[in-house]
């Protein structure tokens, strides 16, 4: 009997020795810059903002403004293009539920959404907040082509914060059809004044816009056929809804 327990604790042991690279690894889970708005000429898009029907005359205002926060310095080179930050201001006649977005647009001035790799677990990114209570957004649209809103929470504090949020399971992040959405889109950013909040001189930043993903949770075994062209007049993938 002890001689059956021994070799079957030899056989325990083996098979805890067997090479990793036996089990397949289906995570991959990386940090993703998408915009750290340092160099706005080279990214293959720029950003725009558009405001609610209240807005004053000759706003909003979007423009690039040196600095960073002071978190980030550590990791700022001297070889790195200057550090800068996306600004926006606005002004607006009267109190209310007024909002502005903020997005981005190709090269040409359409808009564009920034696709996501893989699937997506936080977004992370730095605002600057002036105190006033407003409220932050993040708006992302998911595989069935619908935009979800995901809430960043209270700007009604001073200075630079780091946001992180989390991107809930139940958005779904890829199409189970070919032709289907592949990936989740970054839409933009939307700020929302409280109704008895002032609203004629309000200012706001953002830095360092990033993202925590899993790469390989939807590439399979062929993944490349998916938009193999077949030479008709049909969508080879990725197009359809």
């Amino acid at each position: 009997m002890k001689k059956g327990v021994v070799i079957l604790g030899s056989l325990v042991a083996f098979a805890f020795c067997l090479p990793a690279v036996a089990q397949p690894n289906t995570r991959a889970v990386e940090t993703i810059v998408i915009d750290n708005f340092d160099t706005p000429d080279n990214m293959g898009w720029t950003w725009d903002v558009q405001a609610s029907r209240f807005i004053s005359d000759g706003y909003p205002i979007i423009k690039s403004f040196d600095g960073m926060p002071n978190s980030l310095t550590p990791y700022h080179k001297d070889s790195d293009p200057k550090a800068q930050v996306l600004g926006v201001k606005v002004a607006y006649d009267r109190k209310g539920d007024n909002w502005f977005e903020v997005f981005p647009k190709d090269s040409n001035g359409v808009l564009y959404e920034i696709p996501f790799v893989g699937t997506v677990t936080q977004i992370d990114f730095w605002v600057w907040g002036a105190n006033y209570n407003y409220t932050l957004e993040a708006l992302v649209r998911d595989s069935d082509g619908v935009v979800r809103v995901l809430d960043c929470g209270s700007l009604l504090f001073q200075g630079w914060r780091n946001i992180v949020i989390n991107v809930p399971g139940y958005i779904k992040q890829h199409s189970r059809l070919r032709n289907g959405r592949p990936n989740l889109t970054f839409v933009g950013f939307r700020v929302r004044s409280s109704a008895s909040e002032a609203v004629d001189n309000y200012v706001i930043y953002f830095d360092q816009l990033k993202y925590t993903t899993n790469t390989l949770s939807n590439i399979y075994d062929g993944y490349t056929l998916r938009a193999a062209d077949f030479g008709d007049s049909r969508p080879n993938g990725a197009d359809g809804q």
